[in-house]
């Protein structure tokens, strides 16, 4: 059999799929907020964390939505963190009582820049890889550091090969 290259351990998440993860979060996180248990607003780390991010505010009726706009990847490789696009700080201000929410934690570079600019925010992924565990206080589903995650959103149908051999 022949090598295979770190993202052909793939995870291929479908929308649904994001849909059901992101609601559980949602049940998961409901209840827990800071004051009375409310949440006062939810900052997406663009661009993956806004999908969840838009399905944890309905469920959790939370109207003031912003975004942090971080790149770290450029394709499939990763870079040092930094923030594009920051949210209104008096909106956010420490983060107290803010859900901060990505797609994904993968090494914990980004939430780990984040968390510094917002020290009492509580951040919440969907997916999460060991290395990236400690900086994220609420996850769904746990994959392993050599998987890559195929998000819907990444994806257009097209033939695969088989694991084994060819038909």
């Amino acid at each position: 059999m022949s090598e295979r290259l770190p993202h052909e351990k793939g995870f291929h998440v479908s929308w649904d799929q994001v849909h059901r993860d992101s609601r559980a979060l949602a049940w998961r996180l409901d209840g827990r907020g800071p004051d009375n248990g409310e949440w006062k607003a939810i900052v997406a780390i663009t661009r993956g964390g806004m999908a969840p991010a838009m399905i944890v505010a309905r469920e959790l009726d939370i109207r003031v939505i912003d975004t942090i706009s971080v790149k770290s990847y450029s394709h499939q490789d990763q870079s040092e963190a930094k923030v594009l696009k920051a949210p209104d700080p008096e909106m956010i201000g420490d983060g107290r009582g803010v859900l901060v929410i990505d797609d994904l934690v993968d090494s914990g570079k980004t939430l780990e820049l984040v968390r510094e600019l917002y020290p009492n925010a509580h951040f919440a992924t969907v997916y999460a890889k060991p290395k990236g565990e400690p900086q994220v206080d609420t996850f769904i589903t746990g994959v392993s550091q050599d998987t890559w995650i195929f998000f819907p959103w990444d994806m257009a149908l097209q033939y695969v090969e088989p694991y084994r051999g060819s038909d």
